[in-house]
């Protein structure tokens, strides 16, 4: 299963939208091969770039119409599938919301206690709930870096620190899109009618969840590119795309809360391993 997802029989094959994982893979290495043979100043490179900006540009034209074409889409299917459609959407949202708000009650104050004790649970406690507002409010975790920040120096973490993990934590702490691909995978499986169930499915979703989820976040329109890796890789119909992509926005808000907030907790972590369990009383004892 890993060798036909990642690799193609012929090499035309690996043009096709059914072979998303494999073109990422040819991509990862070709881009390897032009750093190792001059980067952006060879010939290759050059060309590379000028075809990058051609297709972005192209891209552009498109986006333009985007919002009217899967506008026209949605209305279609809401007029094919009629209220059954709404009420699966509004049963996802049912699940999901709850999912994460448990989630963070639960797991938040987990990893806190690792990261800090009892004091350190009190302290994130107290911080926390910023930072998730900005990110609930903004689905943004770059918007929500500066009280991030805020939220790390009231609770004692280095700057060292901080200024590290936030800003990798926007495009690497990725748990509620993880949580959200999940829940795209398995819509779609209901949609259809297909049994969700067996090792490989489970093994595959998730492979294609945290690789949606964290390789693909960095990358501008990498929610939708994750979105049509789902599609791909699931053999789903090309219409399955929209589907899923309103899911998103609809989810966005509370995946992105998890993220966002969660880079706080994660700079504590990172900050219990580099100096210790102790931490926040030795800073607490140098403040005094």
């Amino acid at each position: 299963m890993v060798v036909e997802t990642l690799t193609v029989s012929d090499f035309p094959e690996i043009l096709s939208r059914k072979n998303m994982l494999a073109i990422i893979v040819f991509s990862i290495m070709l881009g390897l091969a032009v750093s190792k043979n001059g980067g952006k100043d060879s010939l290759v490179g050059k060309l590379l770039n000028n075809l990058n900006n051609v297709i972005m540009t192209i891209i552009s034209f498109i986006m333009k119409l985007a919002p009217i074409g899967l506008g026209a889409y949605f209305a279609n299917l809401v007029g094919e599938f009629g209220p059954e459609l709404i009420g699966n959407y509004g049963r996802l949202l049912a699940v999901y919301y709850p999912l994460i708000i448990i989630y963070v009650v639960i797991f938040f104050p987990l990893y806190a206690y690792f990261a800090g004790g009892k004091i350190g649970v009190r302290r994130m406690s107290k911080n926390i709930i910023k930072p998730m507002v900005t990110s609930f409010a903004t689905q943004s975790s770059v918007a929500t870096l500066p009280v991030n920040k805020n939220a790390c120096n009231n609770i004692g973490v280095s700057e060292d620190i901080s200024d590290i993990i936030l800003p990798l934590g926007c495009t690497m702490h990725m748990d509620g899109s993880v949580i959200s691909s999940i829940f795209k995978i398995a819509f779609l499986f209901g949609i259809y009618g297909i049994p969700y169930t067996g090792i490989d499915v489970y093994a595959k979703s998730m492979m294609v969840a945290i690789l949606s989820a964290f390789v693909l976040s960095g990358a501008p329109g990498g929610g939708l590119v994750g979105e049509m890796l789902i599609v791909s890789l699931f053999n789903f119909p090309p219409e399955s795309f929209p589907i899923i992509a309103t899911i998103g926005f609809l989810v966005d808000p509370a995946a992105t809360m998890a993220n966002a907030s969660g880079d706080t907790i994660a700079s504590m972590m990172v900050t219990r391993i580099v100096e210790g369990k102790n931490w926040i009383r030795k800073k607490d004892v140098a403040s005094e």
